[in-house]
């Protein structure tokens, strides 16, 4: 009878390095590993022969990175989603992706389940899991750290460091690390450790080494830097005048953002689990797509058609971070998005300085700004009579007056 077969996603860490070893054992089951690469770097070194060395059955590594870019980053920033008004959902919107790409490895091998290593107190576990039902519900999914004998077996971290030595897994770990990190295309993310005192400053000069994709503002170039963008349809499509790929606008964004010391965030948030919890982000290119797109927008966006993407852009953040990206009220929303899209076209220029974005000019062949409706001088387009105002704003006023002599005559 052939083994059961079990996908894990595999990030070569001490938690998945572990949690392969224990698999394998616990189930007696062949562990297919599998790493995406959605923009790691040298994070990828070495993984596929530290997997097989650890008990892996079979590799996978896939480059996902233009369909990162593409299919999830790109129609997320269209629909302008920032969580709680600072996150730009850099971990969050990665979760689907790599969901998405375990179910089908599991389909062509055969597996029954797919697993992973999130932790029971995070947001991860439930993106991972509302993903894979969402896209397929026949798939198990095993999650050893809700799982008791997984806990008691490994109760924390100078444990899973001793069984990592005696199965001779080969793993670089420290009892004292000071921080957890993830990254990818989009962002790293930094929590855990020290930064669980809120109080903590992390933007002190002494813990300037965390920081892996941007410079301090303090120590960014002295001389500000003008970059430009081209719009298609909400779409960054070329930078300088440069027509690239999804991928490369935000490689080359995240090398202008960082080199300028843009996009560092450092937020206590609400987990969907229902704790707070402290990260610190850096998303330069992102932060830098963010401003110019939104910028796009002012220039070409119906003004009631952007009132309504904008009282949808909470909710749309929220289905995003709490792991509904293939639920079908974000499809929804997002056929709203893309129709509010077509005509978000043309050039937005910034100035990039210390960590600041600095608006620096708007073009667009289908701008909704008319100078000679929006002058102070003489409308030579007589396309506004000022006297209409008049009665505009007597219309408008009539409930506030009426509210009024209410309020007065209760008064009375």
């Amino acid at each position: 009878m052939a083994k059961q077969k079990i996908v894990l996603a595999y990030s070569g860490g001490l938690d998945t390095s572990v949690i392969l070893k224990w698999l394998k054992e616990t189930y007696d089951a062949d562990i297919i590993a599998f790493t995406a690469d959605i923009g790691q770097k040298e994070e990828l070194d070495g993984l596929e022969a530290k997997a097989l060395a650890t008990g892996a059955s079979k590799v996978y590594i896939d480059d996902l990175r233009d369909e990162f870019a593409k299919d999830f980053i790109h129609p997320m920033f269209q629909a302008g989603a920032l969580y709680e008004g600072q996150y730009l959902l850099g971990t969050s919107i990665a979760r689907p992706l790599i969901a998405k790409r375990m179910v089908e490895i599991a389909r062509a091998e055969g597996a029954t389940a797919i697993a992973h290593g999130a932790t029971g107190k995070g947001n991860d576990q439930v993106r991972f899991e509302l993903a894979a039902a969402a896209i397929a519900p026949e798939i198990a999914v095993i999650a050893p750290w809700r799982l008791n004998e997984f806990r008691d077996r490994f109760p924390g971290r100078a444990e899973m460091i001793a069984y990592a030595e005696a199965n001779g897994i080969p793993v670089t770990a420290s009892a004292a690390k000071p921080y957890s990190m993830d990254r990818n295309l989009l962002h790293i993310s930094y929590e855990s450790g020290m930064l669980e005192d809120p109080w903590f400053d992390a933007a002190a000069p002494e813990n300037k080494d965390m920081y892996l994709l941007s410079v301090s503002p303090e120590d960014a170039p002295d001389q500000a830097e003008y970059v430009e963008l081209d719009f298609e349809q909400g779409n960054c499509v070329a930078i300088n005048g440069v027509q690239l790929s999804p991928l490369g606008v935000m490689e080359k964004l995240n090398e202008l953002g960082g080199k300028h010391g843009i996009g560092r965030v450092d937020m206590v948030e609400n987990r969907f689990v229902g704790m707070k919890s402290r990260g610190v982000y850096e998303t330069p290119g992102g932060t830098i797509l963010f401003t110019a797109h939104r910028k796009m927008e002012s220039l070409t966006m119906d003004r009631e058609v952007m009132n309504l993407r904008d009282s949808l852009i909470t909710r749309y953040s929220t289905l995003v971070y709490n792991g509904f990206w293939f639920a079908p009220e974000r499809l929804a929303l997002q056929a709203l998005v893309t129709e509010s899209q077509k005509n978000v076209t043309g050039t937005v220029r910034l100035k990039l300085y210390k960590g600041n974005i600095i608006a620096a000019g708007v073009k667009s062949p289908v701008s909704l700004y008319n100078p000679d409706i929006a002058t102070m001088e003489a409308d030579p387009s007589q396309a506004y009579d000022q006297g209409d105002a008049t009665g505009f704003i007597h219309l408008n006023a009539l409930r506030l007056k009426v509210g009024k002599g209410v309020e007065q005559s209760v008064v009375l």
